[in-house]
């Protein structure tokens, strides 16, 4: 058996329970849990759904499994779905949403989680709408629980999800879209407002926005210098659609691209803007915004200039030494700080 994180390894010991004829497997992760999903049901049209390319790219090697990756769920009229409990609220309840406007009435529902992950609250939110629930199991600091008779949504629409919101930084104003699962949902993050207020002044060429989230930066440059283009990339189907929604509101000329890094991102770019995203935890992990820097001169025209913005407790500037020979502190205080190569 593949490689488990202890969600799958629980629902794996409640193997009689993952039995369908149309199964949807929603937010999984990168472990042998669709392949086993699969020997289980090998007749079965199973489904991968995620909202996370590079998830998406994972799920394409296995054998005899549909893969999607998109902002929102197709109809499928399945039988079965099991959904892996997400960190962000308000994207768990716009899934759940989604989830009720592609199921068949006889559906199940399964979903399990961490119990940090706040997975313990899932009977609240779905209170009135299933007539059943069921705590099944509950084991490796996690729980699974069932849902039945499923009050269904006849459509889902994505736009009602949108949380528009304006930035006005440096005397450009303009109005974001965001939705739920997008960074810093609904609001400009200090962070990236400290950007703006350094970013280059750079007139014309390509830009890549990078970890675009709801294409603010892109937006403000862009209207700063519409003579700019702009490629838009992340990792998320949800980023890439906001960002869409937004440079379309603003009439910026770009577009948005799903990209696990730089993996998807083709030509080069006399600018790359970002505010890398890195995990913070028991440890701060810089995997992405490590790799990201490591590949970014290889993207940049003969002129072209990096620049970024960071917490300033994270170890950025060495990783820019080793690659760029040279790099400026643009402005720094005691959060965060601008730097550029």
């Amino acid at each position: 058996m593949s490689v488990l994180t202890n969600p799958s390894l629980l629902l794996l010991r409640n193997s009689e329970e993952l039995k369908g004829k149309s199964i949807l497997v929603v937010n999984f992760v990168q472990d042998g849990f669709l392949n086993e999903l699969k020997t289980l049901n090998p007749q079965s049209k199973i489904t991968a759904f995620s909202y996370n390319h590079a998830n998406g790219e994972f799920a394409k090697n296995i054998s005899g499994i549909n893969v999607e990756v998109n902002h929102t769920i197709n109809a499928g009229e399945y039988d079965l779905v099991i959904l892996y409990y997400p960190k962000s609220k308000p994207e768990l309840l716009m899934a759940l949403d989604n989830i009720r406007a592609v199921i068949s009435k006889e559906a199940e529902l399964l979903v399990v989680g961490e119990n940090k992950s706040g997975v313990k609250s899932i009977e609240k939110q779905l209170a009135n709408k299933t007539a059943f629930s069921n705590k099944i199991d509950s084991a490796k600091h996690c729980v699974l629980y069932s849902f039945s008779e499923i009050t269904l949504n006849s459509t889902f629409d994505i736009s009602t999800y949108h949380k528009e919101f304006v930035v006005n930084v440096s005397d450009i104003e303009f109005t974001a879209v965001s939705i739920p699962g997008v960074f810093n949902h609904g609001g400009l993050d200090a962070g990236t407002k400290m950007l703006l207020e350094n970013a280059p002044n750079i007139k014309h060429g390509n830009v890549l926005d990078f970890g675009c989230g709801a294409g603010v930066i892109a937006t403000f440059l862009g209207l700063k210098n519409p003579a700019l283009t702009f490629t838009c990339s992340d990792v998320s189907a949800l980023a890439a659609y906001a960002t869409t929604q937004t440079l379309k509101l603003n009439n910026v000329n770009g577009e948005a691209v799903l990209s696990d890094g730089l993996n998807s991102i083709a030509g080069k770019f006399d600018l790359i803007i970002s505010n890398p995203p890195f995990h913070t935890g028991i440890a701060t992990d810089y995997t992405v915004a490590e790799s990201f820097l490591n590949n970014a001169k290889q993207h940049l025209t003969k002129t072209g200039k990096l620049t970024i913005v960071a917490n300033s407790f994270l170890k950025y500037p060495p990783i820019l030494e080793a690659q760029f020979d040279s790099y400026q502190t643009v402005f720094k205080n005691n959060k965060f700080a601008v730097y550029s190569s």
